[in-house]
C-alpha cells in the first residue's frame, strides 16, 4: 500500500480514538484555504499600490514604511477588506470542522482572519492568540476597549484615492486622540482584553483537562515565525503524554523532533486532499 496512504490511515485512526483534538492552526490552514498572500490574489487586489510602492506580497507589504497615515490606512484598510470581511466561508476549515465537531476539541491560532468563527467553529472553543483584522485598538494602548471595524474599513477602501485616504477618516482613539491601530501582536502595546483573557483561560482549563489523556495535537500550518505559542508547545506536550500523539501539517516544516519521531505522524502533502481522505474514513 502507498506510504501516503498509510500514514492517513494511521493518523485517522488516531483522531477516531482520541479523547480531545487540540488544534494548532498557522498560517498555512489559510493558505492552504485560498488565503493566500501572494500571486495573482494580491497582485488582483493591489495592482495600485505594486506600481506605487514596488510591494511584493501582502505580509511584507503590512511593513512597508508608509510617509503618511493616509497612505497606511489606504492600504491596510484594503488589505483588512480583502482578508477579513470578503473571504467568506472557505471549504477547507469547513471540512476541519466537520472533521472534529462531534469530538472534544478546541483551537489555538496564530490566524487573525476570523476563519474559525466564520466556518463555525464555537466560540468558546476558540482562543486567538495574535488578534483579529476586524478590531481596532488605541496604538498607544491607553486602555483596552477593542472596536469592530468594518464599517470605517469599507468607507476607507470606497474613498481611497491614489493610495491615500481622507485625512478626516484617519482613525483616531476616542479616549485619548492617538491614532488606532489594528489589534495584531506586534509589540508590547498589544491590547488584550477582556474576552482574550477569558479565552486565554478556557485553553488553560483545556490543557489541564488533557493532561495525560489519550489525545491527539493536530498542528497545520504552523511553522517557524512564532513557534512558542504553538510548535514548540504541542511537541513538549507530546513529549511529556506517553498517551498523546502529533499529526502535523506542514507544507514545508513537516519533520518530527527526534525525541518524538515515535510519536509524531507528519504530512506535507495538500491539507485538503487529507481532509478529504480523513472525512471518507469517517462518514
Amino acid at each position: 500500500m502507498d506510504r501516503f496512504v498509510l500514514r492517513l490511515d494511521k493518523a485517522i485512526d488516531k483522531i477516531n480514538e482520541a479523547d480531545f483534538i487540540l488544534i494548532g492552526a498557522g498560517a498555512g490552514l489559510s493558505t492552504a484555504a485560498g488565503v493566500e498572500y501572494t500571486g495573482k490574489r494580491f497582485t488582483d487586489n493591489f495592482g495600485d499600490f505594486i506600481e506605487k510602492y514596488s510591494m511584493k506580497d501582502m505580509y511584507s507589504s503590512g511593513f512597508y514604511p508608509f510617509k503618511t497615515p493616509e497612505e497606511k490606512w489606504a492600504y491596510w484598510a484594503r488589505h483588512i477588506d480583502v482578508n477579513r470581511y470578503q473571504v467568506g466561508e472557505t471549504d477547507v476549515y469547513k471540512k476541519l470542522l466537520k472533521l472534529v465537531e462531534d469530538k472534544d476539541y478546541f483551537v489555538l491560532t496564530t490566524n487573525v482572519e476570523h476563519q474559525f468563527w466564520i466556518n463555525g467553529f464555537a466560540d468558546e472553543r476558540i482562543f486567538a492568540t495574535q488578534g483579529d483584522y476586524s478590531l481596532f485598538q488605541c496604538s498607544e494602548a491607553c486602555h483596552d476597549k477593542l472596536y469592530y471595524n468594518e464599517g470605517q474599513v469599507k468607507e476607507m477602501v470606497e474613498k481611497t484615492v491614489d493610495c491615500k485616504i481622507p485625512s478626516d477618516l484617519v482613525p483616531k482613539c476616542p479616549v485619548c486622540g492617538a491614532e488606532m491601530e489594528t489589534n495584531l501582536r506586534k509589540d508590547n502595546l498589544f491590547v488584550e482584553d477582556e474576552k482574550w483573557h477569558e479565552a486565554n483561560k478556557r485553553y488553560m482549563d483545556y490543557l489541564d483537562k488533557i493532561k495525560g489523556k489519550n489525545v491527539v495535537f493536530l498542528e497545520i500550518g504552523v511553522g517557524f515565525n512564532t513557534p512558542v505559542i504553538i510548535r514548540y508547545p504541542f511537541e513538549q506536550m507530546t513529549y511529556d503524554n506517553p498517551n498523546a500523539t502529533l499529526i502535523r501539517l506542514n507544507k514545508d516544516y513537516a519533520d518530527a523532533i527526534k525525541e518524538n519521531k515515535s510519536k509524531t505522524i507528519s504530512f506535507d502533502e495538500n491539507v485538503e486532499e487529507i481532509l478529504d481522505y480523513w472525512l471518507s474514513r469517517v462518514f
